[in-house]
């Protein structure tokens, strides 16, 4: 048995899955794969009796389900785990809500397994204030995170966001197929 745990990996994309397992190992990180809640939960159970896991890297969407509430399920099994979570579909409202969750870090995609371990391994750059400036977000980037926020407080419904935002809901469905906008 290693003498550290794995990283426990949640990730549905099994290419993607595969590609940051090899380029941790090159790294000197084991990695063990689960592509869904289910699996995720089966491993806890059954290979992580003995050496619980103290890294794991969510991805956000797995197969069309949020990965969030997993966060809670890995807190419960190891209250020290920490918790990245990944996504190529990243909003300030998702962010908020992982890390209240309790997960330490939030990364958007596409990212290499240097910035991954960074951001798995390294405390999250906090907001330190007035040492960092940062850039005010775009228009586009704040549509983005306000359609966000008010498809979260909708729980997902596309037709009641859309009235809310006074929209038509296949141009919402068109805004959110797309991917964010950079700040």
């Amino acid at each position: 048995m290693n003498a550290t745990p794995p990283i426990l990996l949640v990730e549905d994309d099994e290419v993607f899955a595969r590609v940051i397992s090899r380029s941790f190992a090159h790294r000197g990180q084991d990695v063990v794969h689960a592509a869904n809640r289910e699996q995720t939960l089966a491993l806890l159970k059954d290979r992580f009796q003995d050496q619980r896991p103290n890294h794991a890297i969510l991805d956000l969407n797995l197969a069309g389900e949020s990965s969030l509430p997993l966060i809670p399920e890995l807190r419960a099994f190891n209250p020290d785990i920490r918790i990245l979570v990944l996504t190529g579909y990243a909003s300030i409202a998702t962010a908020v809500e992982a890390i209240k969750l309790g997960a330490h870090n939030y990364l958007a995609k596409p990212a290499d397994a240097d910035e991954i371990l960074t951001a798995l391994f390294d405390s999250p750059p906090a907001v330190q204030s007035g040492t960092a400036v940062q850039e005010p977000m775009s228009v586009r980037r704040l549509e983005w995170e306000h359609i966000q926020k008010v498809l979260k407080e909708n729980e997902g419904n596309i037709s009641e966001t859309a009235r809310q935002l006074k929209m038509h809901r296949r141009t919402l469905q068109r805004k959110l197929q797309k991917k964010p906008v950079a700040r």
